[in-house]
């Protein structure tokens, strides 16, 4: 069965791995020395401010992990209502899990209308540390709810699930750069 994609605009990041090991030392090392434009592009895909990530190019290097997250927490924080439009602007169109049903895409279509039509963007949600089984149900709920929400209030809270959007893309970028400097097609050279 092939997934359907959603036709709204509801930010929901690719369902978690089951494992949460820490990149790799080198990983990090090869963050910290890359090229600034390289990083730049890598971290734009995590979140899609400029300001956010050439903040993050620019402070390196980072002596570890926490670091990294503390400074990608921070620039998130930090960023003006411009920077967060633009952030919410980049957010994609996501895939709802195979098998969901008919009802499920009018139920979400329908609360992510209204949420739009309130506040003006997207809906943002950061589903980490939630089984895929829970996803679907945690997002029309959370909607739902965040519609009695007044804008300002509303514009706290998704700020605050794109500072945790960007944290959870970017732990698995750098978990699957460790992976791939780590795999035997990268060992051999000229490959």
């Amino acid at each position: 069965m092939t997934p359907t994609h959603l036709p709204g605009r509801v930010a929901i990041p690719s369902l978690p791995e089951q494992t949460r090991t820490p990149p790799s030392p080198s990983t990090l090392e090869s963050f910290n020395t890359a090229p600034a434009d390289e990083i730049e592009q890598t971290l734009l895909a995590c979140l899609r401010s400029p300001r956010w990530a050439a903040r993050l190019a620019d402070h390196r290097p980072y002596p570890d992990l926490d670091a990294l997250l503390a400074a990608s927490d921070e620039a998130a924080y930090d960023l003006a209502p411009r920077d967060l439009a633009e952030a919410l602007a980049g957010e994609t169109l996501p895939v709802l899990p195979e098998g969901a049903y008919g009802a499920a895409h009018t139920a979400l279509n329908a609360a992510n209308a209204a949420y739009e039509a309130k506040f003006g963007h997207a809906f943002i949600i950061c589903l980490d540390d939630l089984s895929p089984n829970e996803a679907l149900d945690h997002v029309l709920q959370a909607i739902r709810s965040r519609l009695a929400n007044d804008p300002d209030d509303e514009r706290v809270l998704t700020a605050e699930e794109l500072r945790r959007l960007a944290r959870g893309r970017l732990l698995r970028h750098l978990r699957a750069a460790g992976n791939r400097a780590t795999s035997p097609d990268d060992a051999v050279p000229g490959r």
